[in-house]
């Protein structure tokens, strides 16, 4: 039988180390501690696939239950934004309405990525949540990209590549920078589809610390590519993935360092944790 402990054992056991580029170090439960709290920069959470509407499930309820966790957050140690990545509502735009309606009790800013069930075109897309399917947003010395990977029917597609290029120039001076993208751009999962060009432009940019995905239920944890990190977070709701519904934490730190976790609100401590530490090599002639 598959108990909650041998589970968040398994699933710390897909972490590794990474030494070089942006260093990730991997933590096991039982040494959990936060930051002191005067020591973070910016604080944000990301959760993804609601699928508000999706027949058979206890969406309204889920979707509660998340505005609740993360205004416990935002009222405990704080966020400065959330951002729901995709998936929003499943497939029937009538749902829109609600769902916007729910995310708006959240008690700080959020922002939204389109998802491959969030079929509606992109004019009404942004009517509803104010941002065209690619936004790009700032907050201090840190750069935000918001990419889309569905077309209004749902079929998957690689975000466009010269509004990327061009805000990951744009960003480029920035000390850190994070990607928001629903589906994720390499082909690790049966869920996945495979952008050789993007993830080019991902392993090239040296201020990038994380990419984040919804998409795939199953995955709560990281994988790498070009020593760049590729962060996943569960399910809000919907019918599969993880035995729990859950979200991700993003904390910068006043040291330089960005430490990340998974949280299953029923559990005392996080899914997984990574601290990313940034080191340039240095050339010597």
């Amino acid at each position: 039988m598959l108990t909650r402990r041998s589970f968040l054992e398994m699933t710390l056991k897909g972490i590794v180390v990474i030494g070089t580029g942006n260093t990730l170090q991997s933590f096991t439960p039982g040494n959990f501690s936060l930051p002191d709290k005067r020591k973070v920069l910016l604080r944000f959470a990301l959760g993804s696939d609601g699928h508000y509407g999706q027949p058979n499930t206890t969406y309204v309820e889920n979707h509660q239950r998340m505005v609740e966790w993360l205004n416990k957050e935002h009222k405990g140690r704080g966020l400065h934004f959330s951002v729901i990545n995709g998936d929003l509502f499943h497939d029937d735009n009538k749902f829109l309405p609600d769902v916007k309606s729910t995310w708006d009790k959240l008690s700080m800013p959020y922002y939204v990525s389109h998802g491959n069930h969030d079929k509606i075109e992109e004019k009404g897309w942004e009517q509803t949540w104010g941002i065209p399917w690619h936004h790009a947003f700032e907050k201090g010395d840190t750069g935000f990209l918001i990419l889309n990977t569905a077309d209004v029917a749902g079929k998957y597609i690689c975000p466009d590549l010269d509004w990327t290029r061009e805000h990951l120039q744009q960003f480029s001076n920035k000390k850190h920078l994070f990607v928001f993208m629903h589906i994720t751009p390499v082909k690790w999962t049966e869920n996945g589809i495979d952008c050789p060009e993007l993830v080019a432009m991902f392993s090239a940019q040296k201020n990038l610390r994380g990419i984040f995905h919804g998409h795939d239920h199953l995955e709560d944890g990281m994988k790498e590519k070009d020593s760049k990190h590729y962060f996943f977070d569960s399910h809000i709701g919907g019918n599969w993935g993880t035995p729990y519904c859950g979200y991700r934490i993003v904390e910068v730190l006043q040291n330089g360092e960005v430490l990340t976790y998974q949280v299953n609100p029923d559990a005392k401590e996080p899914v997984n944790r990574n601290t990313i530490s940034t080191h340039e090599k240095v050339s010597r002639q």
